[in-house]
């Protein structure tokens, strides 16, 4: 995988992209999206964002080898040394992006809204921590 110059700019795209694909193909109708396939890709697309922004701040991979694969436990206790505040924060993204949006496409609209935003607030701490 390439190197990002500005990772919290990439992760900053890919929360916007997430917010784009709820508001161009998923349709809203009342307090409900139309289509739980558009808010899965939406969740996933939004969970990436946050790995990419925890991935910038935390040295969560520089103990694996190339192409091994993370588990949330490792980004869980990585958060916890560096700001053990955004350990519950983290949890409640995984659960409601990647879980309930990404796997279960839940299509309540509030629930996709506040998933949203806690993906924001771990990017907005991440990009505080960002160091070029």
């Amino acid at each position: 995988m390439k190197e990002l110059k500005h990772p919290i700019r990439e992760a900053e795209r890919y929360l916007q992209n997430a917010r784009d694909i709820l508001s161009e193909k998923a349709s809203k109708d009342g307090n409900c999206y139309n289509d739980s396939k558009y808010v899965r890709m939406a969740g996933n697309t939004a969970w990436n964002d946050v790995l990419i922004a925890l991935d910038a701040v935390l040295d969560v991979r520089k103990n694996f080898k190339k192409g091994q694969r993370l588990d949330f436990k490792d980004y869980q206790a990585a958060i916890a040394k560096k700001d053990s505040k955004m350990t519950r924060t983290l949890q409640n993204a995984y659960g409601l992006l990647h879980l309930s949006l990404g796997y279960d496409g839940i299509t309540d609209y509030k629930t996709v809204q506040s998933s949203l935003d806690i993906a924001k607030i771990i990017l907005t701490w991440a990009g505080k921590h960002y160091q070029n």
